[in-house]
């Protein structure tokens, strides 16, 4: 009888998975994404994945198939996640200057409390943007940020607060850029300079400093 015990553990968790397969699958996504922002695509292990979400690999490989699949459903809800919540901040009716301050203070605040997307954005650069290429989805999930971004500098130029003519795209890469770059390097610049731009002390002060650097650029000539 105690040779079947552990088998009959494991018939149970594989039943609760048929009978439950969206949490099966958000189990699954949440230990791989743990596991590729720990140890990059190459190092990520399937059966390491299956053991965290306390799943076999079979129902791994039935749920997402093989790791390249699963590495792609992982960058794809990870975009999704950011993107959803970006929409939350309702742009479209704040003051010009208001919503732009608010976007930058959201986004250096979600690169602090989401390091898997810092991360994960590294992996995907190492790769070339290999994975990204491959959805249609990620890419036309940035387009309604950067329309709505466009909506809130031309309404600040036709309220005499931002330039004419600032391009989106540029505003966003240069918010995006001053937020990623002390995260992604935090370690080394904590360790060089003694100050951590994703602790407390500092994160405030930093995402000010890009609302100043991005208000400034905006400034009519």
């Amino acid at each position: 009888m105690a040779t079947r015990q552990p088998a009959a553990k494991t018939s149970s968790a594989r039943n609760g998975a048929v009978r439950d397969p969206e949490g099966t699958k958000a189990a699954i996504l949440s230990a791989a994404t743990r596991e590729f922002m720990e140890k990059g695509f190459g190092g990520a292990r399937i059966d390491a994945i299956a053991d965290h979400a306390k799943i076999n690999k079979r129902m791994l490989y039935h749920y997402f198939g093989g790791k390249e699949d699963l590495y792609l459903a992982v960058l794809e809800n990870t975009y999704s996640a950011i993107r959803l919540a970006e929409a939350k901040l309702d742009l479209a009716h704040r003051e010009p200057r208001d919503g732009l301050r608010e976007l930058v203070q959201f986004t250096f605040r979600y690169f602090i409390e989401h390091p898997e997307f810092i991360s994960l954005l590294g992996t995907e650069n190492l790769l070339r943007g290999e994975f990204l290429k491959r959805s249609p989805r990620i890419v036309a999930m940035n387009s309604p940020l950067i329309d709505e971004l466009r909506g809130v500098l031309e309404r600040g130029a036709e309220a005499g607060v931002f330039r004419k003519n600032a391009d989106p795209l540029d505003v966003y890469i240069t918010m995006a850029a001053l937020g990623f770059f002390p995260l992604s390097n935090r370690w080394t610049l904590s360790t060089v300079f003694g100050r951590d731009p994703g602790g407390k002390a500092e994160s405030g002060r930093w995402a000010d400093h890009i609302v100043d650097v991005l208000l400034r650029s905006l400034e009519p000539t």
